[in-house]
């Protein structure tokens, strides 16, 4: 019993791990490239728009619809890796 939980607090803490580290990924597009460094991102255009603004308005919210699909696919990896996959 005590290996079973060993392995779920590695499991556990593999998913924080995932976690932590796609919320960085988006705190640095939603807030600091978005907020911080908008005049920065300013001085280059995509398309006829400043890029500081197209962070602001769709990036970040595009950034974070593909961090979804990366959590989804590390954690179906990670279940089928300690076997508590759904099948």
């Amino acid at each position: 019993m005590s290996n079973n939980n060993s392995r779920l607090e590695e499991y556990w803490k593999k998913n924080i791990r995932y976690v932590l580290s796609l919320l960085a990924v988006w705190f640095f597009v939603g807030y600091v490239l978005s907020i911080f460094f908008v005049n920065q991102l300013d001085n280059i255009k995509i398309a006829g728009f400043k890029l500081g603004f197209w962070f602001a308005q769709q990036g970040s919210i595009i950034v974070f619809i593909i961090l979804i699909f990366v959590y989804v696919s590390l954690m179906n990896k990670l279940d089928r890796e300690y076997d508590v996959h759904e099948d």
